[in-house]
């Protein structure tokens, strides 16, 4: 095995301290049938205090460790797999993939953590289904952090991640794995070698068979979903951000491609009237795991007390 360590273990590194990590899962319903959704929860298992973390369209929960450690200490912190990827289940019809579900599964995650109300990082896709829970009434998201995200998704980025969305190869090593996602994942920013690799880690599984290697971890079939409708449009999400009440930080790369600088600017006059920071250096999206972005989201989560 490479320098990656075992898979099946995946010991903390040095620089990542166990927290009171607990690997759980819940049980939810979709339009075919019930689905197991799995997620990471950090912190003291009693703090009613609860911060739900939302990844992108293709990771997983466990791309926000370091922002779960640095907040462990004032948050219950959970980090779900989002159905499809990660250790959560794989739809069977792969039309099912889609918001409806998604935010759903969120209410049903909700129920189960058994609080009134939580705080919400979501990054993209997380930040998306963050919106959407956000702006209905009587919604428990009483602070929403959205990251590099925000009511037009471009056709340009929907272009460029339908490119590759379930099209992953299968990878002799995870050498091979490291380089297509450094490749694919060039504009997360200046990352260390470390940061790479634990995304790496948590990206890939071993593959059965005599071919072997690894394989991502998520299902192809998001492709499917993702291209069954001709991507001609940007994506309006205005109505949904308008209706949006509680405190809101938006976050962009400066050189995203999915949340342009007319739209992030815009959202600090419309709806919740979101405070702005942006990354230099940064395309689409900043992973929150350096110190600098993470202070920046420490500092407005707790701002609410």
């Amino acid at each position: 095995m490479s320098s990656f360590g075992s898979l099946f273990e995946t010991p903390p590194s040095p620089q990542r301290p166990r927290h009171g990590v607990r690997e759980r899962s819940v049980q939810c319903l979709g339009p075919h049938g019930l689905h197991r959704m799995a997620y990471t929860e950090w912190g003291d298992a009693h703090n009613p205090r609860v911060l739900v973390c939302v990844h992108g369209l293709t990771r997983n929960g466990r791309d926000f460790d370091d922002l779960a450690q640095a907040l462990a200490d004032d948050y219950r912190v959970v980090c779900p797999d989002v159905v499809g990827r990660g250790r959560s289940d794989w739809l069977g019809v792969k039309a099912d993939y889609g918001f409806p579900v998604y935010v759903a599964d969120m209410v049903t995650l909700i129920a189960r953590l058994d609080v009134e109300q939580v705080h919400w990082v979501g990054t993209s896709m997380g930040g998306i289904i963050g919106m959407l829970l956000a702006s209905q009434p009587h919604s428990p998201i009483t602070r929403l952090v959205l990251n590099d995200v925000g009511p037009v998704i471009t056709t340009t980025a929907l272009q460029r991640i339908a490119q590759y969305v379930g099209m992953a190869p299968r990878f002799p090593s995870m050498e091979a794995a490291e380089a297509y996602i450094r490749e694919i994942s060039a504009a997360f920013g200046p990352l260390t070698d470390s940061q790479w690799r634990h995304l790496v880690q948590y990206s890939v599984r071993p593959v059965g068979g005599a071919d072997g290697g690894f394989a991502m971890v998520y299902d192809p079939g998001l492709g499917e979903a993702f291209r069954a409708s001709p991507i001609l449009e940007d994506i309006d999400l205005w109505g949904v951000y308008d209706n949006v009440r509680c405190p809101t930080l938006a976050l962009r790369g400066a050189e995203s491609d999915l949340l342009t600088p007319d739209t992030f600017a815009a959202m600090a006059g419309r709806g919740p009237q979101a405070q702005l920071v942006e990354f230099d250096g940064v395309g689409h999206a900043p992973m929150l795991m350096d110190e600098a972005q993470i202070a920046v989201v420490r500092d407005f989560l707790l701002a609410g007390g």
